[in-house]
């Protein structure tokens, strides 16, 4: 269990986030995967944030990362729960 101030740990490679008015940072990750065949490349875009600042946010919520704007397609606790991994979509 993560007892530390969770900012320490997204210090280094954590970008601005903001969901209404709530602020944080947060690891945005965008894994490209082949799919129908290896015909078409997809992107996805997930989001590594405090469950405490961001873990509420429900599909089709508004979170701006580093001044871009996705929806949340949906979320997922981590590890012990300090942490969500919120998968997104460019509106």
């Amino acid at each position: 269990m993560i007892n530390d101030d969770l900012t320490l740990f997204l210090a280094d490679f954590g970008l601005p986030v903001t969901a209404g008015s709530i602020t944080g940072l947060g690891i945005l990750d965008m894994p490209s995967e082949l799919i129908v065949d290896g015909q078409v490349l997809s992107t996805d875009y997930t989001l590594t944030c405090e469950t405490s600042k961001f873990g509420a946010l429900i599909y089709g919520a508004a979170v701006a990362v580093d001044g871009i704007t996705y929806n949340v397609r949906s979320s997922s606790l981590i590890s012990d729960g300090k942490f969500t991994v919120l998968s997104l979509q460019k509106p």
